[in-house]
């Protein structure tokens, strides 16, 4: 006798990441659970960040995934977008996104290519934000220092710009 698949977890019992974004394009998306990973467009992330202030840039001028100088949001997290989001409103910095999920960066789990990792460039409001709101932890792997936000965000500053890992939305 076939089981019968189980449904998914509804939102007032999965573990919420927080309240409803609009992404345009998409309509209003509601709070997904935890263990759940959406992944959008480019199209779809360049209007959210559009509505939100914030701007993206690439040393080739282009957005194909496969190309290292392009930055590109195919396949981007959802949730990795709503974090950038979430960083523009809480810090009230100008954000300017320089890597995205676009292939030349490292592998692993949470890596840019699986959509959970945006670098954004350096400036004074950005940098000043992240050190006197999270949690320095100490030196990552490659000896870039990092920190750490109550959401469990990663943020490494790597020289030239932040490399910022998002396992959530950040309260978004």
């Amino acid at each position: 006798m076939p089981s019968t698949p189980r449904p998914r977890p509804h939102l007032a019992t999965g573990a919420l990441l927080g309240a409803a974004l609009f992404a345009p394009g998409v309509g209003a998306l509601a709070a997904a659970p935890a263990f759940a990973v959406d992944k959008i467009s480019h199209a779809t992330a360049t209007s959210m960040f559009s509505a939100s202030g914030i701007t993206w840039s690439s040393s080739g001028g282009c957005s194909d995934r496969n190309v290292s100088t392009c930055t590109s949001f195919d396949q981007l997290n959802l949730a990795t977008a709503q974090g950038a989001q979430t960083l523009k409103s809480a810090s009230g910095c100008a954000l300017n996104i320089t890597g995205g999920t676009e292939t030349g960066h490292a592998s692993g789990t949470y890596s840019h290519w699986n959509g959970y990792k945006l670098d954004f460039g350096k400036n004074t409001c950005l940098t000043n934000y992240v050190k006197n709101t999270f949690t320095y932890i100490g030196l990552r792997g490659d000896g870039y220092p990092q920190w750490q936000a109550a959401s469990g965000n990663l943020y490494a500053d790597e020289g030239s710009h932040w490399d910022v890992t998002f396992k959530t939305c950040g309260g978004c």
